[in-house]
Protein backbone atom coordinates (compact mmCIF):
# COMPACT_ATOMS: atom_id res chain seq x y z
CA UNK A 1 0.00 0.00 0.00
CA UNK A 2 1.30 3.45 -1.40
CA UNK A 3 1.83 5.83 1.46
CA UNK A 4 2.99 9.70 1.42
CA UNK A 5 3.00 11.03 4.89
CA UNK A 6 3.85 14.97 4.74
CA UNK A 7 4.77 16.61 7.98
CA UNK A 8 6.30 20.18 8.84
CA UNK A 9 3.31 22.51 7.96
CA UNK A 10 2.48 25.72 10.15
CA UNK A 11 2.01 29.32 10.52
CA UNK A 12 4.64 32.02 9.89
CA UNK A 13 5.31 35.28 8.74
CA UNK A 14 6.55 36.44 5.84
CA UNK A 15 10.15 36.04 5.40
CA UNK A 16 10.12 33.14 7.69
CA UNK A 17 11.33 30.06 7.00
CA UNK A 18 9.58 26.02 7.05
CA UNK A 19 11.00 22.62 6.11
CA UNK A 20 8.22 19.95 4.98
CA UNK A 21 9.59 16.87 4.94
CA UNK A 22 7.46 13.43 3.18
CA UNK A 23 8.24 9.50 4.16
CA UNK A 24 7.09 7.57 1.69
CA UNK A 25 6.24 3.47 1.50
CA UNK A 26 5.22 1.13 -0.89
CA UNK A 27 6.48 1.95 -4.04
CA UNK A 28 10.33 1.81 -5.63
CA UNK A 29 11.02 5.26 -3.95
CA UNK A 30 14.61 5.45 -5.26
CA UNK A 31 13.65 5.29 -9.38
CA UNK A 32 10.52 7.72 -8.24
CA UNK A 33 10.18 11.23 -9.03
CA UNK A 34 9.04 12.68 -6.20
CA UNK A 35 7.15 16.20 -6.34
CA UNK A 36 5.55 19.12 -4.21
CA UNK A 37 2.40 20.41 -4.93
CA UNK A 38 0.35 23.08 -3.59
CA UNK A 39 -3.60 24.50 -3.39
CA UNK A 40 -5.39 27.14 -2.28
CA UNK A 41 -9.11 26.33 -2.25
CA UNK A 42 -10.79 27.39 -5.50
CA UNK A 43 -8.22 27.18 -7.57
CA UNK A 44 -5.95 24.27 -9.67
CA UNK A 45 -3.24 22.31 -7.43
CA UNK A 46 0.12 24.51 -9.12
CA UNK A 47 3.43 22.23 -9.57
CA UNK A 48 6.13 23.64 -6.77
CA UNK A 49 9.16 21.66 -7.17
CA UNK A 50 10.13 18.12 -8.42
CA UNK A 51 12.91 15.76 -8.43
CA UNK A 52 13.69 12.90 -10.34
CA UNK A 53 16.05 10.07 -9.25
CA UNK A 54 19.14 10.84 -10.60
CA UNK A 55 18.99 14.79 -8.18
CA UNK A 56 17.79 16.48 -11.35
CA UNK A 57 15.42 19.20 -10.02
CA UNK A 58 12.98 21.70 -11.40
CA UNK A 59 11.05 24.90 -9.57
CA UNK A 60 8.32 26.96 -10.30
CA UNK A 61 9.19 30.65 -11.32
CA UNK A 62 7.43 31.91 -8.03
CA UNK A 63 9.59 30.05 -5.86
CA UNK A 64 13.16 29.57 -7.53
CA UNK A 65 15.53 30.81 -5.41
CA UNK A 66 13.60 30.49 -2.35
CA UNK A 67 12.57 26.67 -1.93
CA UNK A 68 14.77 23.84 -2.05
CA UNK A 69 14.03 20.07 -2.80
CA UNK A 70 16.25 17.23 -2.20
CA UNK A 71 15.32 13.59 -0.84
CA UNK A 72 17.16 10.94 1.03
CA UNK A 73 16.82 7.34 -0.51
CA UNK A 74 18.65 5.59 2.24
CA UNK A 75 15.32 6.54 4.30
CA UNK A 76 12.27 7.12 1.12
CA UNK A 77 11.81 11.09 2.60
CA UNK A 78 11.73 13.70 0.73
CA UNK A 79 11.89 17.33 1.68
CA UNK A 80 11.10 21.36 0.69
CA UNK A 81 13.04 23.78 2.42
CA UNK A 82 11.37 26.75 1.87
CA UNK A 83 12.66 30.16 3.07
CA UNK A 84 11.77 33.77 2.51
CA UNK A 85 8.09 32.93 2.83
CA UNK A 86 5.63 35.13 1.25
CA UNK A 87 1.99 35.40 1.56
CA UNK A 88 0.87 34.04 -1.62
CA UNK A 89 2.96 31.05 -0.49
CA UNK A 90 0.10 29.94 1.97
CA UNK A 91 -1.19 26.87 0.67
CA UNK A 92 -1.94 23.27 1.31
CA UNK A 93 1.37 21.15 0.20
CA UNK A 94 0.90 17.93 -1.04
CA UNK A 95 4.05 15.34 -1.29
CA UNK A 96 3.67 13.75 -5.05
CA UNK A 97 5.44 10.62 -6.25
CA UNK A 98 5.12 8.83 -10.00
CA UNK A 99 7.03 5.30 -10.80
CA UNK A 100 9.16 6.68 -13.25
CA UNK A 101 11.82 4.08 -13.39
CA UNK A 102 14.61 6.24 -13.64
CA UNK A 103 12.87 8.17 -16.33
CA UNK A 104 13.01 12.19 -16.11
CA UNK A 105 9.82 13.99 -15.27
CA UNK A 106 8.04 16.90 -15.26
CA UNK A 107 5.21 18.99 -13.52
CA UNK A 108 3.03 17.95 -16.27
CA UNK A 109 3.50 14.24 -16.05
CA UNK A 110 0.39 12.03 -14.67
CA UNK A 111 1.14 12.11 -11.05
CA UNK A 112 0.32 8.77 -9.68
CA UNK A 113 0.43 9.38 -5.59
CA UNK A 114 -0.40 12.22 -3.45
CA UNK A 115 -0.40 12.41 0.34
CA UNK A 116 -3.41 13.92 2.77
CA UNK A 117 -0.92 17.75 2.39
CA UNK A 118 0.05 20.19 5.24
CA UNK A 119 -1.30 23.46 5.54
CA UNK A 120 1.23 26.32 5.01
CA UNK A 121 0.28 29.79 6.15
CA UNK A 122 2.59 33.00 5.58
CA UNK A 123 0.88 36.29 7.41
CA UNK A 124 1.71 39.35 6.33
Amino acid sequence: QVQLVESGGGSVQSGGSLRLSCVASGFAFSTSCMGWFRQVPGKEREGVAIIDSSGNTDYAASVKGRFTISRDNGKNIVSLQMNSLKPEDTAKYYCAAVESNGAECDFFHTWTYFGQGTQVTVSS
